[in-house]
């Protein structure tokens, strides 16, 4: 029987929300990453996450609208809090994912650059040339991780409790044709501290059953199922049906390669919405009050909660702990991206159709803005700083994208040397304009020079990202460590397994180093 079965067309995640954005709520063509929670109101959460939706989903999914509007108003509650501690009385709103609206989002590029230049990677804060790897790792890259923790992503506390991981199930099945061993995992948060807030993260890993020897890991942001369980009942049974003519499932793909996989899951971590941020680790951490402006954000604990399951896969004799893997699509994306550059342990990450807060260049004025992530649907996954960055006016004057001391390309410059492949699919087929495959095109090619000053090959288009053209559909760019491809299906990754297993075996031999 499928393992990690019934999936969605992608096959990189068990579950996988058929919404995008506020806009295309309801459309089928969208799937994005979704958590699972015990409740359906933590998966409608997931769903939707932007909240202003909340209440017409609700009655798709059988949600209380009364509870749904509870939801919306702690999120409110939440949003304004930051608002007030940071002495910002407005914000600009973001502009909207549907081209018939009046505030619709821009697709000019004519108008796509007004901050044309990009922070740069290789000059430090007083000035100085980076000319050696010795003084990326030891002067600039630290400068780079303090400016996305204070000002963008967050930072995890020091004091976050430990957490003790017990294998709940083990199975013997099949994934496909391929004898696997299954395994159920609860990652138990040490709550000692604020005992009326309970954190288990939810992950399973799945391995050959016939390997020689331990395995290469992709672990993959999702709600997966183990071998031989059924499919969920209700409307998100219809969701892990692939339609015909479909890769096979990512899972099937890795296993067959002789790799294992890992599902873990961020609503078992933090919630996906600004009412969550007093419970969940963010929550546990701060004893239930709000956050400060430079607490982490969803993101950041959901790449806390990968690390933290990498801690597992370290113990456990069927993995090559120095080969695994994260990957994520769109939100998920966004935080597969995070994980790799702020975990040095990750070998190597698929980052799928992220957008912005993930490979999207804030800078670029096209699509999604950094108003749309400071706005109350999205602002939970960023540090409360980042808020500033859509002040319109502020005890401080106003901000704008231009002002973030760092961008994406730095983002995935601190993935450098290790193998970061960056994943879109095309509009036509859902992977919408709104995520600006060119902005992250542009990113990815100005984070070359940390890879080749790292000794490892980019994408190999020069670096002038101003006049990049974006490479051809299906045409990728995977000769480097750094690997580029935008496939012609949808808001997925899934066309790019195929791919990209072959790409990492290249680089990835048994017994790797970690760099």
């Amino acid at each position: 029987m499928q393992g990690g079965n019934f999936l969605p067309p992608s096959g990189a995640g068990g579950i996988k929300c058929r919404c995008r954005r506020r806009a295309d709520l309801g459309r089928p063509d969208g799937r994005e990453g979704v958590t699972m929670r015990a409740t359906l109101i933590g998966m409608l959460l997931c769903l939707c996450a932007a909240l202003l939706q909340i209440e017409p989903a609700a009655a798709q999914f059988k949600m209380d609208p009364a509870e749904a509007k509870r939801l919306a108003e702690e999120t409110q509650e939440d949003h304004e809090n930051m608002m007030r501690q940071l002495g910002i009385r407005k914000l600009r709103p973001g502009p909207s994912a549907n081209e018939k609206d009046p505030n619709h989002a821009n697709y000019d590029e004519a108008l796509a650059n007004p901050f044309p230049d990009l922070p740069d990677l290789l000059t430090t804060k007083n000035g100085r040339k980076v000319t050696s790897a010795g003084m990326w790792w030891d002067v600039r890259r630290p400068e780079i991780v303090e400016d996305f923790e204070r000002e963008v992503l967050g930072r995890v506390p020091p004091n976050v409790p430990a957490v003790k991981w017990t294998v709940v199930k083990t199975t013997r099945d099949k994934v496909g044709p391929h004898p696997v061993v299954g395994k159920r995992l609860a990652g138990r948060v040490d709550n000692a501290s604020f005992p009326s807030i309970s954190v288990e993260i939810d992950m399973i890993l799945v391995t050959p059953a016939e390997a020689a020897g331990p395995v290469p890991v992709m672990m993959m942001f999702g709600f997966g199922t183990l071998p031989g369980e059924p499919v969920p009942e209700g409307p998100w049974g219809r969701m892990f049906t692939a339609p015909p003519g479909s890769d096979p499932p990512a899972t099937e793909q890795l296993v067959a390669a002789g790799w294992g996989y890992a599902y873990i899951n961020p609503g078992s971590i933090q919630a996906d919405n600004g009412a969550g941020l007093r419970k969940g680790i963010i929550g546990l951490v701060n004893k239930g009050q709000f956050r400060k402006p430079d607490d982490w954000g969803a993101l950041r604990a959901w790449a806390w909660g990968a690390g933290r399951g990498l801690d597992y896969l370290e113990t456990d004799p069927a993995v090559d702990a120095a080969r695994v893997g994260i990957e994520g699509v769109s939100r998920y994306g966004k935080a597969a991206l995070v994980t790799m550059a702020m975990d040095r342990r990750f070998a190597l990450v698929l980052v799928g159709s992220s957008g912005a807060g993930g490979a999207k260049l804030h800078r670029r004025n096209f699509g999604e803005a950094v108003e749309n992530l400071t706005g109350s649907g999205e602002y939970h996954w960023m540090a409360g700083n980042f808020l500033k960055y859509g002040a319109a006016e502020a005890d401080f004057g106003s901000r704008n994208a231009g002002d973030i001391p760092v961008d994406s390309h730095m983002l995935i410059a601190l993935c450098a040397p290790r193998l970061t492949f960056i994943s879109y699919g095309i509009p036509e087929q859902g992977d919408a304009h709104w995520l600006d495959q060119k902005g992250s095109f542009m990113a990815a090619v100005a984070a070359g020079p940390v890879f080749r000053l790292l000794g490892a090959k980019d994408l190999g288009v020069g670096d002038d990202y101003k006049k990049v053209i974006l490479p051809a559909v299906n045409a990728g760019l995977l000769d480097g460590r750094l690997a580029w491809r935008q496939h012609d299906g949808g808001h997925t990754d899934g066309p790019n397994w195929k791919h990209f297993i072959p790409w990492a075996d290249k680089f990835l031999k048994p017994g790797a180093v970690r760099r």
